[in-house]
């Protein structure tokens, strides 16, 4: 009986250490492919999210200041 309790730990020993194996060839991969993603995007320009948010909120900003001056020329216009 002792044989097939140390036959199972061994095969549980075994099994543990493979799915180590397979996580750490996972996190790999994983790794890998996104340093991939991330030279194929560099290389076309694209943007990442930050500064498209960035320059977004710029454009507002700039149509806001476009509105209030526009407002003003109108209210000079009347005034004239």
């Amino acid at each position: 009986m002792q044989t097939r309790n140390k036959m199972f730990d061994d095969f549980s020993q075994l099994m543990t250490n493979a799915m180590g194996v397979a996580q750490g060839a996972r996190d790999e991969a994983e790794t890998a492919f996104k340093g991939m993603v991330d030279r194929f995007l560099a290389d076309r320009d694209f943007v990442t999210r930050e500064e498209f948010d960035a320059v977004r909120a710029m454009a507002q900003k700039a149509r806001e200041e476009n509105e209030a001056l526009k407002a003003r020329l109108d209210a000079m216009e009347k005034g004239a």
